[in-house]
């Protein structure tokens, strides 16, 4: 029996240091694929129809567990991120120099970080007001200080103290309270 450094269990490729570096290529090899195949067929799409598959092949696959990819180095971050401008440049027929954050606005697309952001946000709130699963809810406290501060009532999270910062600074019960509080 051979050993291997990855593991795939519904559809993340996980490595021994929880980097999603393989993951991440992986997600960006098959989008690149798809992204070739439409724009093939680009000329001959409405933009609604362009818009769909695109949605369909890319979107699904950029935003599939991106939860998990919260606090991942920028260098993976950005290799998603080319992947969402090449389709954008794709749908709206770009060129390849032409600044892509008006295009992406027009588009009303997230950029990737913030996506990931997002969701973090999202699954915050949902474990705040009891709409997620206990387990999520039990990673989160409410801050309340020992005598009375104007920051009360202010919905602040408390935020853990980890011991290594780059993997720990990883996790939701850390970077979900960290997020929340800097809105």
């Amino acid at each position: 029996v051979t050993t291997s450094s990855t593991v795939k269990d519904l559809g993340v490729i996980l490595d021994s240091n929880l980097s999603f570096k393989y993951h991440i290529n992986q997600v960006t090899t098959t989008a690149f694929f798809h992204l070739r195949n439409i724009s093939k067929l680009r000329n001959m799409l409405s933009i609604s129809d362009a818009e769909k598959l695109v949605h369909a092949f890319m979107t699904s696959r950029i935003d599939y567990c991106n939860a998990l990819l919260g606090g991942c180095p920028a260098s993976l971050i950005n290799k998603l991120q080319l992947v969402q401008n090449a389709a954008a440049r794709v749908l709206t027929r770009a060129r390849k120099y032409d600044h892509i954050t008006p295009i992406l606005s027009s588009l009303h697309w997230l950029p990737v970080k913030f996506r990931i952001d997002y969701k973090l946000l999202l699954l915050t709130y949902k474990a705040l007001n009891g709409l997620a699963p206990i387990y999520l809810s039990s990673l989160l406290t409410r801050y309340n200080p020992p005598r009375s501060l104007r920051s009360q009532n202010s919905g602040l999270l408390v935020v853990p103290r980890i011991a290594k910062s780059t993997k720990g600074g990883r996790a939701f019960s850390h970077l979900a309270p960290k997020l929340w509080n800097s809105l």
